[in-house]
């Protein structure tokens, strides 16, 4: 059976000291796995400052530079992203002339998606900045094999 500290002794450690216990929180899997995303994107967030990207926006001119012409909801179902939330992203992208929008072949209702040439310029860089300092970070942090370890098991989790 654990000890505790008595209340004394805890309050009488520096509060910068002080070590705060998780409870149930310490051996579930999806905090850990939120706080981990927290640092992998805070990470992103800092190293692409210069290219004022979000991942969410990155993430969608992969899909598009990789899908040319998929429908938008296509792209928003594939990131798991809500529509609304997706319209107001593309509507971004498109003012910062990165993607377009034009009539889906065969559907008149629906948008194809596109990058611009400006958007393939800038999504080129930014993946080369984006694996030289981010990836290489988190490489360093986990090693090769492991980072591949954990990325195969992420997937085995996202198919649940």
């Amino acid at each position: 059976m654990a000890t505790r500290k008595p209340k004394s002794a805890v309050a009488a450690e520096p509060e910068s000291a002080a070590r705060i216990h998780l409870g149930a929180l310490d051996g579930l899997l999806g905090y850990r796995l939120r706080r981990a995303q927290l640092a992998v994107f805070q990470d992103f967030m800092t190293t692409m400052k210069d290219y004022d990207l979000r991942p969410a926006q990155f993430s969608v001119l992969a899909i598009i530079a990789a899908n040319p012409g998929l429908k938008q909801s296509r792209v928003s179902e594939a990131l798991g992203i809500n529509r609304a939330n997706f319209v107001a992203l593309l509507d971004e992208l498109e003012q910062r002339k990165l993607a377009r929008r034009a009539t889906a072949a065969g559907d008149r209702r629906s948008n194809a998606l596109y990058l611009t040439p400006k958007g393939e310029s800038f999504l080129n860089e930014a993946c080369e900045h984006l694996l030289r300092v981010h990836e290489r970070r988190i490489e360093a942090a986990l090693g090769n094999a492991d980072k591949q370890l954990l990325i195969d098991l992420l997937d085995r989790l996202a198919a649940l």
